[in-house]
């Protein structure tokens, strides 16, 4: 359910009102990158996933039957967590699971099942032993995965991430000013920032050495499921999204 304004505890000051945005910013709630829809604070620079502002305090999760998971505002213990969908380390909001111990970050804990534009369709996996079209690897013990129908194009929600970490190193890890939606942040550094938004070109030609148009089409095919995994990673899984990340990817 969507809010035109909201109050919400971790920004008890100001209210946060919604908007949509085809600019990547950092969330003040789970220190991850998000892009499209958000609740933003304009006086302090504060934005929030939807997935974060509006949490369940609970949820179940169809790859762990036995679990309950609970919306934390912060890791428990000072042990370090990291997310078992994407294997990227827990810094803020996240959903623990008490009696198993399995953490979830809330925009991996709400990944979809199935994406689906017409065209490509998508499954999530808690695991595949198809290799992935960007490590190469036939499994990732800690990692979720999604691939297509015809089962060619598989993708870890891991390699994923690191991905974005790699090209957004700045957003994931920089310091002071996080929103690149704003007046501070000028065209040119926002322009280095597009030109950096992952791609899968080069990395499959490996895949199928024998035939050109083949590897081809495996690399379109593959790119068009990166960015409809890249969109729900992001927190917005919709194709308005998805034409924004391809937009930029290929530029």
């Amino acid at each position: 359910m969507k809010y035109n304004e909201i109050a919400h505890f971790s920004h008890p000051q100001h209210k946060l009102r919604y908007e949509y945005s085809e600019f990547p910013f950092k969330c003040d709630g789970c220190k991850e990158v998000g892009i499209g829809s958000r609740y933003k604070c304009t006086i302090c620079d504060y934005d929030l996933h939807m997935h974060c502002a509006i949490p369940s305090p609970s949820i179940t999760h169809p790859f762990y039957t036995k679990c309950s998971f609970q919306f934390l505002s912060r890791p428990p213990g000072n042990v370090p967590r990291y997310c078992n969908a994407c294997e990227k380390d827990i810094t803020g909001f996240m959903y623990h699971c008490r009696s198993c111990g399995f953490d979830l970050h809330p925009c991996c804990a709400k990944l979809p099942m199935v994406l689906d534009d017409g065209d490509v369709k998508l499954y999530l996996f808690r695991k595949v032993s198809a290799a992935c079209h960007r490590c190469g690897r036939k499994g990732r013990n800690r990692s979720w995965s999604y691939r297509s129908t015809c089962k060619k194009y598989n993708l870890h929600v891991a390699c994923v991430k690191e991905m974005l970490v790699d090209s957004w190193h700045e957003l994931y890890f920089g310091h002071g000013d996080h929103n690149y939606n704003n007046n501070t942040y000028n065209n040119t550094n926002y322009r280095k920032l597009e030109n950096r938004i992952p791609s899968l070109k080069g990395t499959l030609q490996t895949h199928h050495k024998k035939s050109k148009g083949k590897a081809q089409k495996c690399c379109e095919m593959a790119g068009l499921a990166l960015q409809f995994i890249i969109s729900a990673v992001l927190g917005d899984p919709t194709t308005l999204i998805a034409g924004v990340v391809g937009s930029l990817m290929s530029k």
